[in-house]
């Protein structure tokens, strides 16, 4: 499985590297940590910071998510892998402006583990006030009564949204954490996995799966899905996503949505939007509106050949979030 690189052992900061020498404008390294970014833009004091993160490998996760209307900065961890605590009370430091910082990450054990770190460090060291919400998305990951438990997938760019427009109007700090639990809340996801991807310290795939076959509710890592079997057609596979997630969520007729159709990595346009073609088809039945749409690559898993839909319940307040502009190096919004 052949990748563009140098040394292995240096992708993530030779992409780093590379990604702020072409968006100066948007986003800046700090001196104190390489693997710590914030937006190039001046914020306002008062403002609530808005910090995301997690392991490389997602791009444009996570830190193509930095910029004006969206997070104030990121902190960035290996393949796969959730940052250190340092990184991310660099971050800390540098975005807080006398109104707390909100920590957004995925529900993952070396996630809860080192931000949960840095938040103590924020609070003891420096005097800053941490909230945090955890994205819960993945509706494969644990069943209803256990959604403590499940997994954050491509859900967490539509939470990443609504939490940094809510900074934006200047919620304060308890405010911003209960838009972005909410927005979790109203949030699920559902993916198939068609092909593995290779870690580049190994060469070797990150799963097995046959020539012919699929597996429904595949982690983004390569967590083992709820079933493997022979691949079936867009519209069967879209069926089922689809379902899985009204019955995980009540989504009625007259609702609104915002709809995510998100490849992996390696999967194509053309496939991502036949998928999204079955999607508007089976809510318009429902009477269910699409009132903002997303296709494409917005959380990724290196190479990976799959999809997943993310649908996101609105109401008054959800629908501002999702409306807000937003001017990111690797997503931009008028």
């Amino acid at each position: 499985m052949k990748k563009l690189m140098n040394d292995s052992r240096y992708v993530v900061e030779e992409m780093v590297e590379g990604y702020v020498k072409a968006h100066p404008d948007l986003i800046k390294q700090l001196p104190e940590n390489d693997r710590a970014l914030v937006t190039a833009k001046e914020t306002r004091e008062g403002k609530v910071g808005v910090l995301i993160g997690g392991g490389s490998g997602h791009e444009p996760g996570f830190l193509g998510y930095v910029g004006e209307g969206m997070a104030d900065g990121v902190a960035v961890g290996n393949i796969f892998a959730s940052p250190s605590p340092d990184p991310i009370l660099e971050v800390t430091k540098a975005i807080d402006k006398g109104a707390g910082v909100v920590y957004l990450y995925g529900n993952y054990a070396g996630d809860v583990m080192n931000f949960g770190m840095a938040a103590e460090m924020a609070d003891l060291e420096e005097d800053i006030e941490v909230g945090m919400a955890l994205a819960t998305d993945d509706v494969a990951s644990a069943p209803k009564e256990e959604k403590e438990k499940r997994r954050g997938i491509a859900g967490e760019f539509f939470i990443f949204k609504a939490t940094g427009a809510a900074a934006d109007f200047g919620y304060n700090l308890e405010d911003v954490v209960r838009v972005a639990k909410k927005a979790n809340e109203n949030t699920r996801s559902m993916g198939v996995g068609l092909t593995p991807c290779s870690l580049p310290q190994t060469g070797e795939p990150s799963f097995e799966i046959g020539d012919d076959e699929m597996e429904i509710g595949l982690g983004h890592h390569g967590e083992p899905g709820v079933e493997k079997g022979p691949l079936q057609s867009a519209d069967e596979v879209t069926e089922r996503l689809v379902n899985d997630i009204l019955e995980d969520i009540e989504i009625n007729s007259g609702d609104k949505v915002a709809v995510l159709v998100n490849g992996l990595g390696s999967t194509s346009r053309m496939e991502l939007y036949t998928m999204f073609r079955k999607v508007e088809q089976m809510l318009s039945e429902l009477g269910i509106e699409i009132y903002r749409s997303y296709v494409g690559d917005y959380i990724t898993s290196l190479e990976m050949g799959g999809a997943s839909i993310t649908l996101m319940k609105l109401d008054d307040e959800l629908i501002k979030t999702i409306d807000h502009p937003v001017n990111c190096p690797m997503f931009v919004q008028k």
